[in-house]
């Protein structure tokens, strides 16, 4: 597995939360300077990546709790 997302799902989810408002706020103004400089495309596309990583595992813990409430309902 990517190391990156190993050390994503071993955060909490608030602190992921935090980061993605911070990496939301650094892709804008990477946005708003322009990605057209060579050094600050690819640092866009990290920005862009870890942000969806970030976004797929919190995701997939609110999938969780809401799969876990509705089998705690049943029972």
């Amino acid at each position: 597995m990517n190391k990156a997302i190993e050390d994503i799902r071993g955060q909490d989810s608030a602190d992921l939360q935090v980061k993605l408002s911070e990496l939301r706020k650094e892709q804008f103004e990477l946005r708003f300077r322009g990605a057209g400089e060579g050094s600050s495309a690819g640092r866009v596309r990290n920005v862009r990546r870890t942000i969806a990583r970030i976004m797929t595992i919190l995701g997939d813990r609110d999938r969780q709790a809401a799969a876990a409430a509705t089998a705690g309902d049943k029972n």
